[in-house]
């Protein structure tokens, strides 16, 4: 019989829970979707930047440009106007550096279009016009490198130099990047991009974009701003940088689509394959097949595996419980057989020939149908309790050992069954067991006594503890005892020898069953050399111990 149905293997392995399995898919999941969009920001925030960069790099060589052309023409310390604003970049140790740091992020908010207003043209300053127009082919050929709008302004704001012509003599005092870059701070802003007729979804990936990167740095002489640099370009996108590098791309794709497949595989594997070995072993044990009640061999998933054992173990107690109702089925049916032949040939006998018989014989015959008769009722009586101390529900219940014990000596002397005696038990010691099961298995085993020992049989009743272990209620008797032959079929049902005394094999059957419900257990205990007779114990839990658990 199996210790528990669904009962954990001895050494269990560690395995993962199932719900651990799916809320690793879901954070795994979580983890490269959050990974996904913080890679696709940091690439926008790269991508501008380094348009950024580029525009800084350009700008500064074109303000030194500006500075140069400028420097032969002006008074040095009275020309453009004077620098109210401090250097927004850490300054090295060394004063002749003067780093410009890219700062622009992906998620600040644009400015409105640099569109070129509509107005006449400005004369900006004479000095810086001439040096204006020396650069202006230069500006050109940049742009047309750069694909970058690059413009040069005067200490007011009027550009004086354009890689477009048509910009000229236009005033830019009103951008928020300029007039920072005329207080001598270099600055760099996001604006948003007018669309351009020419702008279609396929037509021109480079202007794919809503944004431009407009930076502005100073044209400084000391402490002197003598005008500033404005440059513009569209910086690169995610979209644009993804066409670009599109078969790469599709290719490493490809890699990841093989490769999660073969995580979904592999994560398939984790819960389907042992589904389907628990299938087939819930179908093993509806064939009744060996295979069906051993657990699955590697179920990877530790409520899989609980599964799998629960069923191994159902399967297995189905099949004792089926050997054990045969077995009853079998037993019972000899049990009633004998009487009930008995009975039919008597009966028989008496019909054919009541009227040549004596009435000794008659007497004899009845007498026979009487005996057995009452042995069925005996038998039907303990086969109806043996079913409600199968079916018995434990409840919870104590019961006081010392008074039980004195009560069942006094019973057994008042209806003259055996001689009793109780060993000293001690005070308020409880079981965990309601009285009146302890009292019919108690009185079972006084009983047994009696029936196997005569009427000078002496029963001694103890109680024996070991620490905060179980209590034996032991019952020992000075009789013949059990043979060695009977010691190992005592507990089975149906067997006696006291079958003419009218014993039906079911007392001792009975009392485990009742025992059982409540997780106590009837024991024979090993005969004793220097003791005759037979021994049995009940073991229970005391009461203490299950209020300490």
């Amino acid at each position: 019989m199996a210790s528990a149905i669904g009962s954990p293997s001895p050494s269990p392995r560690a395995r993962p829970r199932l719900w651990m399995v799916f809320a690793a898919v879901g954070v795994a999941g979580f983890m490269l979707t959050l990974a996904g969009l913080s890679f696709v920001r940091v690439y926008d925030n790269q991508l501008i930047r380094q348009t950024e960069t580029e525009l800084i790099a350009q700008g500064a060589v074109v303000a030194e440009v500006f500075h140069e052309q400028l420097r032969g023409d002006v008074d040095a310390e009275h020309y453009g106007r004077v620098r109210i604003s401090r250097w927004p970049f850490p300054v090295p140790d060394d004063k002749r550096l003067r780093p410009i740091l890219p700062s622009l992020k992906a998620s600040d908010v644009p400015l409105p279009p640099d569109e070129t207003p509509a107005q006449s043209p400005v004369p900006g300053e004479p000095r810086a016009l001439v040096a204006g127009a020396r650069l202006n082919p230069l500006l050109e050929q940049v742009r047309a490198a750069t694909l970058a709008g690059i413009r040069v302004v005067d200490s007011e704001g009027v550009v004086v130099a354009s890689s477009s012509p048509e910009v000229l003599g236009v005033s830019l005092a009103d951008r928020a990047e300029v007039q920072r870059a005329l207080r001598g701070e270099p600055t760099s802003v996001l604006r948003r991009r007018y669309a351009e007729p020419e702008d279609t979804p396929l037509a021109s990936l480079s202007r794919d974009t809503g944004i431009r990167v407009s930076v502005a740095l100073p044209v400084l002489h000391g402490e002197r701003v003598w005008g500033a640099v404005v440059l513009a370009r569209t910086p690169m996108t995610f979209a644009k940088a993804m066409y670009a590098d599109r078969w790469n791309l599709t290719a490493t794709g490809l890699v990841l689509l093989g490769a999660v497949a073969l995580m979904s595989l592999a994560a398939g594997a984790l819960v389907g394959r042992p589904v389907r070995a628990l299938v087939k072993q819930t179908r093993a044990i509806a064939a009744s097949a060996p295979s069906g009640f051993e657990p699955v061999a590697r179920p990877v998933v530790a409520e899989l595996a609980e599964l799998s054992e629960a069923l191994a173990g159902m399967a297995t107690a189905l099949r004792d419980r089926n050997q054990y109702i045969r077995s009853f089925a079998a037993n019972v049916s000899h049990e009633f057989k004998t009487p009930l032949a008995s009975i039919q040939g008597a009966v028989e006998l008496l019909r054919d020939s009541a009227d040549v018989m004596s009435p000794e014989q008659r007497a004899r015959f009845l007498s026979n149908v009487d005996a057995d008769a009452r042995r069925l009722t005996r038998l039907v009586q303990r086969l109806l309790e043996l079913a409600r101390a199968d079916s018995m529900t434990a409840t919870p219940a104590q019961v006081e050992l010392a008074p039980l014990l004195e009560g069942l000596a006094t019973r057994a002397r008042a209806e003259g069954v055996a001689h009793v005696q109780v060993a000293a038990v001690p005070a308020g010691l409880q079981l965990s067991l309601p009285a009146e099961v302890l009292d019919d298995v108690l009185w079972q085993l006084i009983t047994n006594a009696r029936q196997h020992g005569g009427e000078s049989v002496r029963v001694d009743l103890a109680v024996e503890t070991d620490g905060p272990g179980p209590v034996r209620v032991v019952v020992r008797d000075n009789g013949r005892g059990i043979s060695e032959a009977n010691r190992a079929r005592i507990f089975d049902a149906f067997f006696t020898t006291a079958r003419e005394r009218g014993g039906t094999g079911l007392g001792l059957t009975i009392s485990q069953s009742m025992l059982r419900a409540f997780g106590a257990a009837l024991e024979l205990l090993p005969a004793k050399e220097t003791s005759p007779g037979a021994a049995f114990a009940v073991v229970a839990v005391p009461t203490q111990m299950i209020q300490r658990r």
